[in-house]
């Protein structure tokens, strides 16, 4: 096992597990099981770096992932459980896979016949939006959680390192602006050091910047979030609550909802 690996779910289904945002949440993972397939490199990913590599199982079938999650809520329907959310994330971006826009449907459909009060969430970094199927079957879930950890150039390029080099602030803030009033922005906050060069997305600059890119994609609403599980880049440090409260308020005087975290 690679040093720097961390979690990796070894299902397509997994939980459901208790969400401190969202609840009782059943997970969907499109990609591999036994590795990582991403379009970003974050340093804080809980699934590690993507040197690791994508494994040998490839990518859970369109059929297969509605097998087994059809499996999955009737075994809990029949079992008198609850269900909040069905959550996509895992070893990766789900968004890369091909028959993702496929998958949001069956999922959509499977939740109306088992838990029909359940919502469906995407945790998406954003660099699929472009793709117009994917952006249209991201309009048609319930929480649209799309990643936007700093506006800042230079420090989007450190914390997320995208594999794209055709990826950056401006092109991602821009095609944000299609979920106005819909989308959800996700932001991690963080400090520390990687390869020798400080990492901070916390300054009065950088602040300033994401309440400027908030304004004008104008989401739904704003989760701020720190670290919460251990990370590949060791040297990172958590943004406690007292500051992640001061950061919030900020940019609710802004008119910008910040949801509870």
């Amino acid at each position: 096992m690679p040093k720097n690996q961390t979690i990796l779910f070894h299902s397509t289904i997994f939980g459901p597990i208790h969400s401190r945002r969202l609840g009782v949440s059943l997970g969907v993972n499109l990609m591999p099981n036994d590795g990582k397939v991403c379009s970003f490199d974050c340093l804080y990913c809980e699934a590690g770096f993507n040197a690791q590599g994508p494994g040998k199982t490839g990518l859970p079938t369109r059929e297969q992932t509605a097998r087994d999650l059809e499996a999955k809520l009737k075994a809990m329907k029949e079992a008198g459980e609850t269900l909040d959310v069905i959550t996509f994330s895992g070893n990766g971006e789900p968004t890369l896979h091909p028959e993702f826009a496929g998958v949001i449907d069956d999922t959509l459909r499977l939740r109306d016949k088992y838990f029909p009060n359940a919502k469906v969430s995407v945790l998406t970094n954003s660099t699929r939006i472009f793709d117009p199927e994917v952006a249209e079957a991201l309009k048609r879930v319930d929480n649209n959680i799309l990643k936007l950890d700093s506006a800042v150039e230079k420090t989007m390029r450190l914390i997320d390192r995208p594999v794209s080099k055709e990826f950056t602030v401006d092109r991602v803030v821009e095609g944000l602006k299609q979920f106005s009033g819909t989308g959800i922005i996700q932001t991690m906050l963080l400090r520390g050091e990687h390869d020798g060069r400080p990492v901070d997305n916390t300054t009065p600059e950088e602040i300033e910047a994401l309440i400027k890119a908030y304004e004008k994609i104008q989401p739904k609403e704003v989760m701020l979030y720190s670290l919460d599980r251990s990370t590949p880049e060791e040297r990172l440090v958590k943004v406690e609550k007292e500051e992640l409260d001061r950061i919030a308020a900020m940019v609710r005087e802004r008119g910008i909802k910040v949801s509870d975290y």
